[in-house]
């Protein structure tokens, strides 16, 4: 519930700050004392866009702080899912700078406005006249049935049905469309991984071709090569392996004379050793190098291969060839299993609209039942705020769309005399008894939900003292259970507030400012009085005034 509002700066309001009890409260004021200002100064904490003329001192910012108690309203998931501090205390705070930028906070946290008007949309609930044209909308009237069906878990579970069968619905589709365009896809990506699996595609085969084109191109002038090192190492009377072994035999004689002479021995040895395996490698080597002009051809052939696929397919290595092989054939497995990926997802989707249509039936067979029961709840209180004549017909038609909602159409019509034809709301009701009609349906929901903070706005124009009298006593009844405000010019609803504040003008040094003050029970009987009577008051009026105080 609102429990305070501090308003700074804002039209012509310099500075309030009031405090609000749970219950009925009403506001009073004479016409154009600042009521609407008031309701627009609550509005920007909600949410609502604003703009430089907010401003009362354009060198000055504009604060609205709007402070709820909202522990029984169920808000932490909202809380967590915004990344906001939880409090049960909660502070919705709007800036608006001379510079025209506009800031939001909760619980002194920055949001977006976006954010500020859904949570104030669950805090605050206001209607005026102009407002009261939701009730003439289908959805409007479908939730509240819904709610006399307490269809809220049936709602719930459709509307996650609806998303999954959007889901399937949309993947289907898309599995239709890329068949549409299979077949050319299909010829063209199979010719292409055709083409990647005839290469040699493994990590390191073109370093490895490379190399063997490399020795296969240059055959004759390796063999020239290694034969001139067989001859070096060889030869009887130059060669280094006959010169080593010389050495060896000379330095075996010395080995006897001291550890110096034995070491370089034993080193001479090894040099032997690895020179003479050098040089049986380098003889294998010489005898296993030919010429191969077929085996280069083939080489030759395969690197190019290679290379156009490289260029083809704009790949820098071997490695990024086999995953565009990969990719191709992923795609080709695809088109190949489409008619049974179709085939599947189509169960998929017959099965998602089965239970969809289910829970459909049961939020249709749910609200039927209750719509006897709303027909009587708003003739027989209507009848009682001077529309007796009134009667609905209230029906439902299965339809073929899934909507948001179900798939009922709904027909809600409204007469509002004796013998009159049944016509939709927004062509037959007069302002005023739509007025009535949605004081009467809140009452109703408020039985059976937890509606948020309710403010109307002077909903009560346009009807006599005793009628509103009795919609007084109706928002009283409602306040038993929730928060009640109404903006009203009527002292037959003003008196019925538990608590009352009056909005007023003062002047001071020239300029206007609009005031607003909680009144004690004295003022309340003169201000009552005024309302009845005007500024000269008389006694029958201040008599009036106490007896509508006393019946309250």
């Amino acid at each position: 519930m609102l429990t305070q509002l501090s308003i700074k700066n804002y039209a012509l309001i310099n500075d309030i700050n009031v405090s609000f009890s749970d219950g009925f409260t009403t506001i009073t004021g004479e016409t154009g004392a600042g009521k609407s200002i008031l309701l627009g100064a609550l509005s920007l904490a909600l949410g609502k866009r604003a703009d430089l003329s907010s401003l009362k001192d354009m060198e000055k910012k504009c604060i609205i702080e709007a402070e709820f108690e909202i522990s029984r309203y169920g808000l932490k998931k909202f809380f967590d899912s915004n990344d906001v501090d939880y409090e049960d205390i909660t502070i919705l705070r709007r800036e608006i700078l001379p510079s025209g930028k506009s800031r939001a906070f909760i619980n002194d946290s920055p949001v977006t406005l976006d954010v500020l008007k859904r949570l104030g949309e669950l805090l605050v609930d206001v209607h005026s006249q102009h407002q009261t044209l939701r009730l003439t909308e289908n959805e409007f009237q479908l939730k509240v049935i819904d709610a006399l069906a307490k269809n809220s878990q049936n709602l719930k579970a459709y509307d996650s049905q609806l998303a999954k069968y959007k889901k399937t619905l949309a993947d289907l589709n898309e599995l239709r469309n890329f068949q549409a365009n299979a077949d050319r896809e299909y010829d063209y990506n199979t010719f292409l991984l055709k083409e990647l699996e005839e290469a040699p595609l493994k990590p390191g085969i073109q370093e490895e071709l490379e190399t063997e084109y490399e020795q296969l191109s240059n055959v004759e002038q390796i063999m020239v090569l290694l034969s001139q090192g067989n001859q070096l190492l060889n030869d009887e009377q130059m060669g280094a392996l006959n010169g080593l072994a010389e050495l060896k035999r000379v330095f075996q004689n010395l080995a006897s004379f001291g550890n110096s002479y034995s070491n370089l021995s034993e080193r001479i040895e090894s040099v032997f050793i690895e020179t003479d395996d050098i040089a049986s490698e380098l003889l294998g080597l010489k005898e296993s190098v030919e010429a191969d002009p077929q085996r280069l051809e083939t080489v030759n052939g395969q690197l190019q291969q290679l290379y156009n696929l490289q260029k083809k397919h704009q790949a820098n290595s071997i490695e990024e060839l086999i995953h565009i092989k990969e990719d191709l054939a992923k795609k080709v497995e695809v088109v190949e299993n489409i008619e049974a990926n179709i085939q599947e997802k189509e169960n998929e989707l017959k099965a998602s609209q089965d239970s969809l249509d289910g829970l459909a039936d049961k939020l249709s067979t749910a609200r039927n039942s209750v719509i006897p029961k709303l027909k009587d709840l708003l003739q027989a209180r209507l009848s009682v705020l001077g529309m007796s004549a009134a009667t609905f017909k209230i029906e439902i038609q299965a339809s073929e769309t899934y909507k948001s909602n179900g798939k009922d159409d709904l027909t809600f019509l409204f007469s509002a005399n004796k013998g009159s034809q049944y016509g939709e709301l927004k062509k037959v009701a007069s302002g005023g008894e739509l007025s009535r009609i949605m004081l009467t349906i809140k009452s109703i929901l408020s039985k059976y939900e937890q509606l948020p903070t309710l403010m109307f706005d002077e909903i009560d124009t346009g009807v006599s003292g005793e009628i509103s009298n009795r919609m007084g006593e109706i928002m009283r009844e409602m306040s038993h259970s929730m928060q009640i405000f109404s903006i009203t010019h009527l002292p037959q609803v003003a008196s019925k507030g538990q608590q009352q504040f009056k909005v007023f003008k003062e002047e001071k040094s020239g300029t206007t400012h609009t005031q607003m003050k909680q009144l004690n029970p004295q003022e309340r009987v003169t201000e009552l009085a005024e309302m009845l009577g005007g500024k000269n008051l008389s006694d029958s009026a201040l008599a009036h005034a106490k007896e509508l105080l006393n019946q309250a």
